[in-house]
């Protein structure tokens, strides 16, 4: 597992995270199987998206904010209850399929990290699977440990 650290620099904003993907799907040395990343943080997800147009990523959040409003009424006393809805909504994990050694994305397509709640200081978890070659027996995997109850 490796470790994407980054600083968002706004309140509300998606951090294309794409390339720093890669290259840790890269450093795996993983070339066919999937790709998992998951964001350990409350007021944060993951976004997989179109990155040719940033309209696309603005009419994200603003729908976002107009859906949840920041400065509506809440509960939450930290004052940060609408970024633990839409990181709700968003969702903190994504997975994409890797071959040839990099994420196979769509043309258009990149992974972004959500910030609801910054600027702050964020990290992704990136975790690399190998998939199984097609002709090599299931028992010449690892065996998988189970975890206990």
């Amino acid at each position: 597992m490796e470790r994407i650290r980054l600083r968002t620099q706004s309140a509300q904003c998606l951090e294309d995270v794409t390339e720093q993907v890669n290259d840790a799907v890269r450093r795996s040395g993983v070339e066919d199987g999937v790709c998992h990343l998951f964001v350990p943080h409350t007021t944060a997800g993951l976004v997989i998206n179109e990155n040719a147009d940033p309209d696309v990523g603005r009419d994200l959040l603003e729908k976002l904010e107009a859906l949840v409003p920041s400065d509506a009424s809440y509960h939450h006393l930290e004052g940060n209850a609408h970024a633990h809805i839409k990181s709700t909504l968003i969702g903190q994990s994504a997975a994409a399929p890797v071959a040839g050694g990099r994420l196979a994305l769509g043309r258009w397509q990149a992974v972004f990290f959500a910030e609801f709640d910054g600027p702050r200081e964020r990290e992704v978890l990136v975790t690399v699977a190998a998939a199984r070659p097609a002709d090599a027996p299931a028992e010449a995997l690892p065996k998988q440990r189970r975890a206990d109850p």
